[in-house]
């Protein structure tokens, strides 16, 4: 039977990220897609203007209908939190639709380059910690994971030991397989991938060119649908690192505007199943 995942997640319509990004990788992979809006918008926050529905107050009466209808997922997925009411919303979504097989996957959509987003506060902060004990695998990038683990973040080289360190406290919270994603090494983006009971791993790849929006959602995607298919933990990310580095090496060559996000849609069929 065909397995699928609920992902819980922001749409917007224009701009290649999160729903939309996630949709068409986790069905080219071979898992059923299968949203829950937390927000809709006319396109992502990097343009200068957007409409946006919060859909926080109609989300429980759309997840009461699947409630209804007993389904039960194989993946559980969730992208960007905007306030301690989501997050309630969600951890009671895994408790409900989760079988004992059901892999969780939560990206800590929390900030960058050092600097949380805005919206988030302490309390945002603590609630993700909390959801967080409900994840088998964990992506932050390094901004997040110096958040979560209560590191001081900072520029420059971060040594072995220090990121073991951070992925061991963010593994103590509750995931298994724990992977920091964004770390700067010279000409090199490296992601430091944790997984309970293995040696740990530095994967790197070749800057590519310009950070773009969407990223994130295509790396996560992949770890998500790999998930629940059973491929290796670090095999996929490497090949969620691989891919995203492909898609900036095609979206520069288009000269696609940076808010664009990047053309995955080009090279889709090179990512493989397995």
């Amino acid at each position: 039977m065909q397995k699928k995942i609920a992902i819980i997640n922001d749409i917007s319509g224009f701009g290649r990220c999160s729903v939309t990004v996630a949709l068409p990788i986790i069905s080219y992979l071979g898992v059923q897609c299968c949203p829950v809006p937390t927000a809709i918008l006319s396109n992502h926050m990097g343009y200068p203007n957007y409409f946006m529905d919060n859909y926080t107050d109609r989300m429980e009466t759309y997840i009461g209908n699947w409630k209804s209808l007993g389904l039960r997922f194989d993946g559980i997925t969730t992208g960007f939190l905007g306030s301690t009411q989501q997050i309630g919303i969600v951890k009671q979504f895994i408790r409900d639709f989760s079988r004992t097989d059901t892999m969780v996957i939560v990206d800590p959509v929390m900030g960058d380059h050092g600097r949380l987003y805005s919206t988030y506060t302490e309390e945002l902060c603590s609630q993700m910690r909390e959801l967080l004990g409900l994840a088998h695998i964990a992506t932050p990038n390094l901004t997040e994971a110096c958040r979560l683990a209560d590191i001081t973040y900072r520029d420059g080289v971060w040594r072995r030991k220090e990121l073991y360190d951070m992925a061991g406290r963010i593994a103590a919270m509750g995931p298994d397989k724990v992977v920091i994603t964004g770390i700067t090494q010279g000409e090199f983006i490296a992601n430091y991938v944790y997984e309970r009971g293995a040696e740990p791993q530095i994967i790197r790849t070749h800057k590519a060119g310009a950070e773009r929006s969407g990223t994130g959602d295509i790396f996560s995607s992949i770890i998500a649908a790999d998930g629940v298919n059973g491929v290796p933990f670090h095999k996929s990310v490497r090949k969620a690192s691989g891919f995203v580095k492909k898609c900036i090496q095609r979206t520069e060559e288009q000269a696609v505007p940076k808010p664009d996000g990047v053309c995955f849609e080009d090279i889709l069929y090179q990512l493989k199943r397995n």
